[in-house]
């Protein structure tokens, strides 16, 4: 079976004291997943955000490509991606 590949641009944003994940966006390369978390942090104003990769059906592996501002250290261990 083909493993599936999901680019993603993820904003964090601060509330009351810690970093909550905002609205994730499916992006069609990993260049593409990298500036829109850019974009996300820079142009909107959020805390941080970070691009990454999501490989595997069932199991899911996270590889950070990029952060940007402030997100959780543990980046590859979140579990909220869908």
């Amino acid at each position: 079976m083909d493993e599936i590949t999901h680019f993603i641009a993820l904003p964090y944003d601060r509330t009351d004291g810690e970093l909550v994940p905002g609205q994730q966006a499916k992006c069609a390369s990993p260049a593409a997943a990298i500036e829109h978390a850019k974009n996300l942090w820079k142009t909107f104003g959020h805390a941080g955000a970070a691009a990454v990769v999501r490989t595997g059906h069932p199991g899911m592996k996270t590889t950070v490509l990029r952060t940007y501002g402030m997100v959780p250290n543990d980046l590859e261990q979140e579990r909220f991606f869908s």
